[in-house]
Order: C-alpha cells, then structure tokens, then sequence
C-alpha cells in the first residue's frame, strides 16, 4: 500500500521544505536527461536562435565571441533551454503535484487539462516572442545603430533571447492559470474587468522587466499582447468560471460576518445562563452555611437540656455524709 499523504494543514513546515525539495530534484534529473540528446543539436540549436538576427546583419557579418570557453557554454545553454522546453509537461506536473494537496478532491481533476494547457501555451509564447518580438527588436536595433559597426557577442545576445522567449512564455500561461483559477472559485470576471487599470500597470512594468531597452517601443511589443492576453483570460472567466459562486474571498467575509452575527445573537443568553448559575451557586453556599449552622447549634441545645433536666431532678445517690436509712419498724 503506498504511502498516504498529508494534508497542508498537517504537515510541518519541515514537511512543505522536504516536499518541494523532492519536486525540484526530479525537475532537475528530468532536465539532466534531457540535455544529453540536447547537446548533440545545441549548434543546429543556436543557428535558429540567431537566425532572427543574423537576416539584418550586414552581409558577412557574425556574431563574435569575446574568451575562448564562450562558444562551449553558450552550446550548453543552448542544450539546457531546449531541454526546459522539451520537458515542460514533466515540470508542470511536478509543480502540480506539489500544490495538489491544497485542493479540493474535486479539483484535483485538472491535472491533466493544466499540463496540457500550461504546455501549449508556454511553447505558444515562446514562438510568438521568436516570430513576432525577435525580428522586430532586432531590426529596430540594428536600424537605429546603421551608422556603426555591428561587433555583437554572442553571450549577450543569447542572454537578450533567452530573456525574451521564457520571459514571454510565462505571460503566455495567464490564460491557463485564470482558467484554473475561475473554476475553483477563486476569480471572477467581475474582478478582473475591476482590475483592468492595475493590470495595464502590471504589464508595462513586467515589459520593461524582459526588454533590455527603456524605449516605450519595444515595451509595448510585449505589454500590449499581455493586455490581449488579459482580455482573453476576462472572456474564459466569464465562459468556465462557476457564476452562481462567490470567490472563495468573499465566502470567507460572508463566514466571518455570520460567525459575528451568531455570536452576537448568543451573547445574551450566554450571559443569562452565567447569571443563573451564579445565583444558583450562591444558594447552594447559603444552604451549606444554614445547614452548618444547624448542625453547631443542636449539640450545645442537648447539652443545656441535660444540665437542666440534671438540676430538676433529686440525687438519688448516698453521698458519704448523708446518714443512713432507718427501719420505721424498728
């Protein structure tokens, strides 16, 4: 019989550290595994990867390298994302697993709905970044400095790219994560249209975080599918979310307010009840003084009974002086 597991609310915090621990390392061997096949692509790999670029560059130009082991890692790097994508379903599902005994039984369903959406969706956002966000930052780079010489390093693009395509495939995984979250319960699309303004902030401050430039530009390349992204996860909260249930916030509010309203009802008799049991209590010690009293007094009323009843009655007994009876007939 395997093993049990706990649920959150029993388990220790050493446990959730023991826990996530185990997720992370079997994420680690998956990627480990993977990168040996990897490898043997990684510079197949890189001419992809560098393709979005290498079309603008003046012709003959190449991507150059500054110390002699750049090519090595940046070949390793190469195998290493390649991995990341190849076992993605196999992470998702560890981190499921690892969040899984917070849920309800009925939610725990989804395990392979999420692994499949948050699958396709980030291998989505990371070929919209490749096609879409590549060429246009590249060219509008590569454009604004025409009147210099090109000598880029190739561990510096590739840390640009690799910023880019896994940046932009987790924004990509909003829709699946607000899918998830409108069927437990825990967003609506009331909300999310409230939030609307804070969500537009949110995205141009995670844009500004993934592009390497401060230039509203090449932000809003990325911030503006984000805001698309939004909007499509409003219409799925609105088409899966559970309608007739309130969020799991405000069940907690309406809990609170009843328990306040339950107490406040059972106050008074609460304090009723207290208030007869102390007057219960008090006769209760008024009786056992009474009865105390009772028991002193009866003793010293019986004794004062038979000193009176001793002085009433004549001494019967011959004391020594007292002469001795005579004979009236003799």
């Amino acid at each position: 019989m395997g093993k049990v597991r706990k649920s959150p609310d029993e388990m220790t915090f050493l446990e959730h550290l023991e826990d996530l621990r185990k997720r992370l390392f079997n994420s680690f061997i998956a990627l480990i595994i993977a990168v040996f096949p990897a490898w043997f692509f990684a510079k197949d790999l890189y001419r992809i990867i560098a393709r979005p670029l290498e079309q603008y560059l003046p012709e003959g130009t190449k991507l150059a390298y500054g110390t002699l082991s750049a090519p090595f890692m940046i070949y390793m790097k190469t195998a290493f994302v390649a991995a990341i994508f190849f076992m993605s379903p196999f992470i998702f599902l560890q981190f499921w697993y690892f969040v899984a005994p917070g849920l309800y039984q009925k939610e725990k369903k989804y395990v392979i709905p999420f692994v499949l959406m948050t699958t396709v969706f980030f291998t989505g956002g990371a070929l919209f970044g490749y096609f879409v966000v590549f060429p246009f930052a590249c060219r509008f780079f590569l454009n604004l400095g025409s009147e210099f010489t090109p000598v880029i390093m190739i561990d510096k693009y590739f840390t640009f790219a690799l910023r880019i395509l896994i940046g932009i495939a987790l924004v990509f995984e909003l829709p699946t994560l607000i899918f998830f979250l409108s069927r437990m319960g825990l967003v609506t699309s009331r909300w999310m249209i409230k939030k609307f303004k804070y969500a537009v902030l949110v995205a141009f401050i995670i844009a500004a975080v993934i592009t390497p430039t401060p230039d509203m530009m090449t932000q809003s390349i990325i911030a503006i599918p984000m805001l698309i992204l939004y909007g499509l996860s409003i219409g799925i909260a609105l088409v899966f979310g559970k309608r007739d249930q309130k969020t799991r916030e405000e069940k907690r509010e309406a809990e609170k307010v009843k328990k306040k309203a339950k107490k406040s009802k059972d106050a008074p008799a609460d304090s009723d009840d207290r208030k007869k049991a102390e007057e219960i209590k008090e006769a209760e010690e008024d009786n056992k003084q009474d009865a105390g009293s009772t028991s002193e007094a009866k003793p010293a009323k019986d004794l004062k009974d038979r000193t009176e009843k001793d002085k009433a009655e004549p001494d019967s007994k011959p004391g020594k002086d007292d002469p001795p009876n005579e004979d009236p007939t003799g």
